[in-house]
């Protein structure tokens, strides 16, 4: 395996667990109220989630441009 390769499992499997935790945060009282009221997650939470897409989305196009070339 290449070590590109490894490297976009890694980016993929901590956009994955980057989103768990964005998804556990939003589900927290303080931020549903926030939420509510203000139609926005918290900051740490939106932090959370963009982290989470661009690991999984990087991790996982460079696993695929990867997969292309062997």
């Amino acid at each position: 395996m290449r070590q590109s390769s490894i490297f976009a499992l890694v980016a993929f499997a901590l956009g994955i667990v980057l989103l768990f935790f964005a998804w556990r945060g939003s589900n927290a009282p303080v931020d549903q109220m926030a939420e509510a009221m203000t139609g926005r997650f918290k900051g740490n939470t939106m932090w959370l989630m963009i982290a989470g897409i661009v690991g999984v989305l990087a991790g996982g196009g460079v696993f695929v441009r990867d997969l292309m070339r062997a």
